[in-house]
């Protein structure tokens, strides 16, 4: 059977793209998003989604618009998800291997006498330098050893002050997918506003 887009049936997930309103345009009209490349991108390279999180999505890209003179127009646009292999920092076992790319990587830059990149950017350590090196390691590792391309790498991230005094939990927690293969992105969507005449489907 000849294999399409849609030949594998996992689970879907839905995410937030945060951008210019012209990017969205172009991308409903048949364009694509560009995948990150930063040196501090926190989940290494690729396009990024906020998991679930229209809100928040929308939030960066005001927040970018500030100091970023390619967003104008602050907008989202949805996407569908398959995230198919995926290098998910929620599961342990991922975790692990992580930690253990790390302790390669600095290896490699402790016999060479170069020093190990430091993410920055205050208390939420926006800069992550680090672990984006890292991550980008685990990805070298994982496709010259193991001959197999993660698709996708997924993190929940605690951010922002306390919700409220004492709290374990921040302002600004979410879940973020770093998606590097393209084919994992089965559609783009623009958001909708709930119908209030009728109840979500639970």
């Amino acid at each position: 059977m000849q294999q399409t887009l849609y030949s594998s049936r996992s689970n879907l997930y839905i995410g937030f793209h945060g951008c210019d309103a012209s990017v969205v345009n172009n991308v409903i009209n048949g364009g694509n998003l560009k995948p990150s490349n930063n040196d501090y991108d926190w989940l290494g390279h690729g396009i990024y989604f906020w998991e679930n999180n229209e809100q928040r999505a929308l939030e960066f890209a005001k927040e970018q618009s500030k100091r970023n003179k390619n967003i104008k127009n602050p907008a989202v646009i949805g996407a569908i998800l398959d995230l198919g292999y995926c290098l998910d920092l929620t599961d342990y076992s991922c975790l692990q291997e992580l930690k253990n790319s790390y302790n390669a990587m600095k290896g490699i830059f402790t016999a060479n006498g170069w020093n190990l990149p430091l993410n920055t950017g205050g208390n939420d350590l926006l800069l992550r330098t680090l672990d984006c090196a890292v991550i980008e390691y685990e990805h070298h590792i994982n496709e010259t050893v193991r001959v197999k391309s993660f698709d996708t790498v997924r993190g929940i991230f605690t951010e922002g002050g306390e919700l409220y005094p004492n709290s374990g939990i921040k302002e600004k927690n979410h879940i973020q997918i770093c998606v590097r293969n393209p084919n994992c992105i089965k559609g783009y969507f623009l958001p909708r506003r709930k119908n209030n005449d009728y109840s979500n489907p639970e």
